[in-house]
């Protein structure tokens, strides 16, 4: 799953750690997220969403993998 995080979390001029500090999660956690290694629970997806003023599918896009069509 690709996201802007990073891109949004720059717009607003905030570091990693500010951006953390307001979602109240880690450092670690918004650098994996931003770097994809992390998918966030839903719920951190709708914090993160709701603290840039957008909709989950503005902020997080999903790719669907060619292994979970019907054939």
């Amino acid at each position: 799953m690709k996201n802007r995080v990073e891109q949004l979390r720059k717009e607003q001029g905030l570091r990693q750690e500010e951006f953390a500090r307001a979602i109240r999660v880690s450092r670690q956690t918004v650098s994996s997220i931003e770097n994809g290694r992390y998918s966030p629970s839903l719920e951190l997806a709708f914090t993160i969403a709701g603290f840039f003023g957008l909709t989950i599918e503005e902020v997080f896009i999903y790719e669907r993998s060619d292994s979970h069509e019907k054939k």
